[in-house]
């Protein structure tokens, strides 16, 4: 997953011809109009049911009272979750065939995942891995296989790639049993240690060869499942609102929250969208730390619905948190989508001090409304909608400068 800068194969290795088996061979980075296939969109459809167990288990600790062991299990389980999905996606990236054993063998990874959605509950509250870790065996296995199919149509470097893949998936799936056998204080600490393992695989795995994954299709799908993840956040606050609303009738409450939720999602989107950033990919280290950094940006965009759940369940009085909290739910993560956002995407088009600040500052100021009462919600939706305005009116005014200085030199 780590580089686009691999010599492209003499054949593009599109799928060329319908039929049960074809040889699982790299596909080329030349070719054009290469978009997410339907078996891409559906797999990342069912990643959703895992992503919506995941945020449902963090509002119920958090309205709680349990923030600091909530954050912990969400971020544990987020992880499980976002790199089942990155590995699949990098990997149809370079070698989808389309043929009839991939679809099956893709299928077998969504199989995975539903279980890995129904073990998280179970995890979350009485701290019991084990159908999580099944969940993610199922999915892993399936991945070796596709590696190791991959590696027997390969030769070389290539070849010695996709085993280590292989080899490093199967190692970790051992690694990660410490969840489920080691007492609990010892399983944040297996947790740390095996995440950084997981995502040194791919550094060890393509030292000599690297992958020839397409830029423009990885950022359409990273896109895609950015759009996915923003718009469970919509839908569990939407349910939120309409749960509360049914029950105890407070329109008055909850309308803030909901103008400020929509205001931050629709700004989230926009701040996303606003450049291409494929064309950034295109070195080993920026497309590693870019892939990698997703997860920031994919865990709190979906902990923004979380928090918004947790303010609409404060504002009716089910939650039995300070308003401060429930503030903070929205808040904390709404600021640090921006903050990774601005590192990821946007630093690398902002010209001038005044552009290249516009979300650090936005963030601040998203995490000082979380002192505003009833109203930081909205405040912070604002604040959002704001930065969106400030950065169109810039970059107008940039590419304003920009023609009447070109216009002025085919005048002379």
């Amino acid at each position: 997953m780590t580089s686009s800068s691999a010599p492209t194969p003499a054949s593009s290795g599109a799928p060329q011809s319908p039929g049960l088996l074809r040889r699982l061979t790299a596909r080329g980075r030349d070719e054009v109009h290469r978009v997410s296939s339907p078996l891409e969109l559906f797999f990342d459809l069912c990643f959703v049911v895992a992503i919506a167990q995941a945020g449902v288990q963090l509002v119920h600790a958090v309205a709680g009272g349990h923030a600091g062991n909530g954050i912990l299990n969400y971020a544990m389980q987020f992880f499980a979750i976002w790199w089942a999905w990155m590995n699949f996606t990098w990997f149809a990236s370079a070698y989808d065939n389309d043929d009839a054993l991939y679809r099956v063998v893709t299928l077998v990874q969504i199989a995975g995942v539903l279980v890995l959605a129904a073990g998280i509950s179970r995890a979350f509250q009485h701290h019991d891995y084990l159908v999580v870790w099944l969940g993610y065996l199922i999915m892993r296995l399936a991945m070796a296989a596709q590696w190791l199919r991959a590696a027997s149509s390969a030769s070389g470097a290539e070849r010695t790639m996709a085993l280590r893949y292989a080899t490093g998936v199967l190692l970790c799936l051992v690694g990660w049993l410490g969840l489920v056998l080691l007492p609990g204080p010892a399983r944040p600490w297996v947790f740390l240690v095996m995440a950084i393992v997981e995502m040194c695989v791919p550094l060890y795995a393509e030292k000599s060869y690297e992958t020839s994954w397409h830029p423009h299709h990885i950022a359409e799908r990273y896109g895609l499942f950015t759009i996915i993840v923003l718009g469970e956040t919509i839908s569990a606050a939407t349910v939120a609102v309409k749960s509360a609303v049914d029950e105890h009738s407070a329109l008055g409450e909850l309308l803030p929250i909901a103008a400020g939720g929509l205001l931050i999602v629709f700004s989230a989107w926009w701040i996303y969208f606003v450049v291409p950033i494929h064309g950034h990919l295109r070195s080993n280290g920026q497309a590693f730390l870019w892939g990698y950094g997703h997860y920031l940006i994919f865990a709190s965009a979906a902990a923004i619905g979380a928090g918004l759940e947790v303010a609409v369940e404060q504002a009716v009085g089910k939650a039995h948190i300070s308003t401060l909290s429930a503030s903070a739910a929205v808040t904390l993560p709404t600021a640090l989508y921006l903050l990774t956002v601005w590192g990821l995407h946007s630093r690398h088009f902002k010209v001038g001090i005044t552009q290249q600040l516009v979300l650090p500052v936005t963030a601040l100021l998203v995490i000082c409304c979380t002192f505003l009462g009833h109203g930081a919600v909205l405040a912070a939706g604002l604040v959002s909608a704001a930065a969106v305005a400030t950065g169109v009116t810039l970059t107008a005014r940039m590419v304003g400068r920009e023609r009447a200085v070109s216009a002025a030199a085919s005048a002379d």
